[in-house]
């Protein structure tokens, strides 16, 4: 029945949707975490990825979390000489994390997931009003 196809399609993008939302937290999180040494590195922003396959069960398409790789931008830097971090000459290496492109990445896997939960709302709605119908 196409109906619990949908069901089945949009939970696998709420779960996609979830780890998207989990990796973003994570990047938040971490978006002031400097190295403890001026030989490390800071944390490294994490970009999470979707594939598409095809459910033979289902005959249908899925998407699910794909790997999550790390951003390769540069980092920051940041005056701070008596930071344990600091380089020779005081500058110490900032995450390359942008809180505002991560709140609006956040906001925008919110209306994706909200979007699927609608759907999956709206399909057990249809199939209670089918049920119903064919009880009376």
């Amino acid at each position: 029945m196409d109906l619990i196809k949908s069901l089945f399609v949009s939970a696998s993008g709420l779960k996609a949707q979830s780890g998207r939302m989990r990796i973003i937290s994570e990047n938040i999180a971490n978006a002031n975490s400097t190295a403890r040494t001026p030989d490390e590195e800071p944390y490294r922003r994490k970009v999470p990825t979707f594939k598409s396959q095809f459910d033979k069960e289902l005959g249908a398409k899925t998407v699910e979390l794909g790997k999550v790789e790390e951003d390769t931008s540069d980092f920051r830097s940041t005056f701070m000489p008596g930071h344990p971090a600091a380089d020779q000459n005081g500058y110490v290496l900032q995450p390359n994390v942008n809180t505002l492109i991560e709140t609006t990445d956040m906001r925008e896997a919110q209306r994706s997931y909200e979007a699927n939960l609608n759907v999956i709302d709206t399909t057990r709605k249809m199939l209670q009003r089918t049920i119903d119908i064919l009880k009376a």
